[in-house]
């Protein structure tokens, strides 16, 4: 995903920041100290406008929340950051349908780009990160596999029409030992290289660009250019489960402390007002088809295998 499709992606996720009171024009319930309290409708003074729960001063609840901008979120707050389940369109018309937590994209969720991909999975504040399946739509090809901080890392397989690779991914690009299977009845096995582009022999190594970046966050996220993806095929065989590579498996992604801290005390706040608490979502959190990606099969004669 370039950057601009990015700064996209978070236009207007932050709403309007801190919320003071009064604040806008606001109609509904209060609390003794004249806090919003309960269910009311606010008109912001940036023109953005909500319409759901209150608790004590800040969005808590179920509620719906439209920017000036364009973008739309219902779903889900708590002391006025999105978070549970919820859904986001945002100015472009994609969308994200799945799990928040503070204001970030984290659990399981769904987000479909305005490309007609998908990503179907895991994500950790804010990036995909965990198991989870992209899919290209132009291209038909899937991805499922290990994400890790926004990018394919780890196991994967990528799902051809007509075949499919099974190996392991290093930013967005497959290298080492894998395996290409046919019709479930053949497999060629190698291992994949990256290597740099001649056409960026005259860059060094530690000055490569990355396609789309502007900055050294966004740097980490993207695929770099002027590396190549060359597949170098050892043999073929018959197919045979037990030669695939370790298939994907979910990533263990621990709390910190201070989250930890955070949801005990909700949950003891839940418990002094005699409510049940909200369940916590505790499951783990762009970046196209490489489009160089190189795969240097041999002709295979499988008459005569």
């Amino acid at each position: 995903m370039s950057e601009k499709d990015k700064d996209e992606e978070k236009a207007g996720e932050e709403g309007e920041g801190k919320e003071r009171y009064p604040y806008g024009e606001y109609e509904g319930g209060n609390d003794d100290q004249l806090d919003r309290h309960g269910f009311g409708s606010a008109l912001l003074p940036n023109g953005d406008i909500y319409e759901g729960e209150y608790y004590h001063g800040r969005r808590h609840g179920k509620g719906l929340y439209c920017f000036k901008n364009g973008a739309r979120y219902r779903g889900m707050w708590r002391k006025g950051l999105k978070h549970g389940q919820g859904e986001f369109l945002y100015p472009d018309g994609s969308k994200y349908v799945g799990n928040w937590r503070k204001d970030l994209k984290h659990g399981q969720g769904v987000y479909n780009y305005v490309n007609g991909d998908t990503y179907d999975g895991a994500w950790y504040k804010g990036l995909r990160h965990g198991l989870g399946t992209y899919t290209y739509k132009s291209v038909n090809v899937t991805h499922y596999g290990i994400w890790q901080n926004g990018r394919m890392t780890g196991s994967g397989i990528l799902n051809y029409p007509y075949y499919r690779y099974h190996g392991s991914f290093e930013k967005n690009l497959p290298k080492g030992k894998g395996c290409f299977t046919f019709d479930g009845k053949y497999m060629q096995h190698g291992f994949y290289i990256n290597i740099r582009d001649p056409a960026f022999d005259y860059v060094g190594a530690d000055e490569l660009k990355v396609e789309g970046a502007t900055d050294t966050k966004t740097a980490d996220l993207i695929t770099p250019i002027g590396i190549v993806p060359i597949w170098r095929a050892k043999d073929t065989t018959e197919y045979k489960t037990e030669l695939l590579p370790p298939e994907p498996v979910p990533l263990k992604v621990k709390d910190s402390e201070e989250s930890l801290l955070d949801i005990i005390k909700y949950l003891q706040a839940q418990y002094e007002e005699g409510k049940p608490g909200d369940e916590e979502e505790h499951r783990t959190v762009p970046s196209p088809v490489p489009q160089d990606l190189v795969v240097d099969i041999a002709d295979l004669d499988i008459n005569n295998l």
